[in-house]
């Protein structure tokens, strides 16, 4: 796979960014990604969502009075609305022009998880995703402290019920567990001990906040460190300790670079982020930087965003809507804002089940035969409906290049290594004396494609 086709993949959900960063360099590229502007606008689909616990309340109220059909289209629509939040954050992943903002968003999604099922709330959901956007290259530390202060992650990990004299230890222990130290680098009572400096930090208008009827005061151990601590500074004694910057590394290797990455570059990249006072940007920088020129192409399965995004932009006279994709990536796993459990998705090898590659070789094949996705994300199969009218798909491709140039162009774009064998099946296909002005063309071309898009070489960046 060329290079920087590599890197708009892991940069981004396709080879959009490829030609950006061969001509800026991959530093500048970086930079400028680093630099793209955050829409602070307001989802249309929550326009007329409460964003207050008095407007939440009271609707619930007026909700209960009402008829039990008014009641259930009420339902209808919060889960269109919530479909519509789905398609308006895919919209940014494919429309970006430096989607790598919006594919650290999603990391800190898949970090601090908070689902949809348990928090409810859509208006709280989109909070806690516009504050990930707005913190996404910032300072680990300090984003850390707040999103324990978000209503989502509060609600979430039940934090609204801890409170002193019946103390709830879940987010105590996710924040050690699963969002900073990891496990083996606390004691039980460093739970229990944060689980109070935690309690009455409950939902609030404008975030986390202490009610003072809830609060635990009483004095405690903490990392060895005594007072009466509340969330910053439970936070600024984590970040003090010596496992703080790894657990984090690694996680942002496994998202980007490697499935498996090498413990000697997580703790190399782990002291960099602790001597740059857990700064994201400059790791990241650093991190793709240094990675970028080195022999890595297929060390890690892509993620159902990333090998549905990479597809659609192979075949964009399809047009597939946001709503089809959010069906997809869902059917493959990868449920935006609904995770499995508060360790978010697995990755790595969980991508690629025998169920979840089928399902990408019946799409590969929808798409290669020119009809839609929609009725597959249904569960209507692959059978073609009576009112189905493929469109026909054309590919770009240089209708002035022999056989031999057009699998190199495929294979530079979508594979990330070619065997001997392999291409010697690429080259049954498109014969080195391949005709490209032939009436069949455009049919052998996109036999080609189908071909690639279904190798477990394809699964791979």
């Amino acid at each position: 796979m060329n290079k920087n086709n590599l890197w708009s993949l892991r940069l981004g959900y396709s080879v959009k960014q490829a030609k950006q960063i061969e001509d800026l360099g991959i530093r500048k590229f970086l930079e400028k990604s680093f630099q793209s502007k955050i829409d602070a606008a307001l989802p249309t689909c929550l326009e007329d969502s409460p964003t207050t616990l008095e407007g939440f309340t009271a609707r619930r109220k007026k909700l209960k009075l009402e008829s039990k059909e008014i009641q259930k289209k009420a339902r209808r629509q919060e889960r269109a609305n919530f479909l519509e939040l789905k398609k308006w954050w895919i919209a940014k992943m494919r429309n970006d022009n430096f989607p790598l903002r919006e594919k650290m968003v999603c990391f800190w999604h898949n970090h601090f998880v908070a689902t949809k099922n348990k928090v409810k709330v859509n208006y709280w959901i989109y909070q806690h995703n516009q504050l990930l956007r707005e913190n996404a290259f910032g300072n680990f530390r300090e984003l850390t402290k707040k999103v324990l202060r978000s209503n989502a992650l509060i609600k979430y990990l039940d934090n609204d019920d801890n409170k002193v004299g019946r103390i709830n230890e879940n987010l105590s222990r996710e924040l050690l567990e699963l969002f900073t130290l990891g496990i083996g680098n606390y004691s039980e009572q460093d739970i229990k001990n944060g689980a109070k400096g935690l309690a009455g930090l409950t939902m609030g208008d404008e975030g986390g906040w202490y009610k003072k009827s809830r609060l635990d005061q009483d004095v405690i151990e903490y990392f060895g460190r005594s007072g009466v601590f509340k969330v910053d500074q439970l936070v600024d004694i984590i970040f003090k300790q010596d496992s703080a910057p790894y657990l984090i590394t690694e996680k942002i290797l496994k998202w980007f670079v490697y499935d498996n990455p090498e413990a000697s570059l997580i703790k190399k990249y782990g002291n960099y982020l602790r001597q740059v006072d857990f700064e994201i940007q400059p790791l990241l920088l650093k991190i793709f930087t240094e990675e970028f020129d080195k022999p890595s192409a297929g060390s890690k399965i892509k993620d159902p965003l990333t090998f549905g995004l990479q597809l659609l932009d192979t075949f964009p006279e399809h047009q597939i809507d946001n709503k089809q994709v959010a069906q997809f990536i869902s059917k493959q796993g990868m449920d935006l804002f609904n995770q499995p459990n508060v360790k978010g998705w697995d990755g790595g090898r969980s991508w690629i089940t025998s169920q979840i590659y089928l399902q990408r070789n019946n799409v590969v094949e929808l798409l290669c035969q020119g009809r839609s996705m929609e009725k597959m994300m249904r569960g209507g199969g692959m059978h073609l409906a009576k009112d189905e009218k493929p469109i026909k798909v054309s590919l770009f491709w240089n209708s002035k290049s022999d056989g031999k140039e057009l699998v190199k162009g495929f294979s530079d774009k979508l594979l990330f290594q070619v065997d001997e064998n392999m291409q010697k099946d690429l080259d049954n296909i498109i014969a080195h004396d391949f005709d490209p002005k032939a009436e069949n063309a455009e049919e052998a071309i996109i036999r080609l494609v189908n071909f690639i898009c279904k190798t477990p070489e394809f699964q791979l960046v």
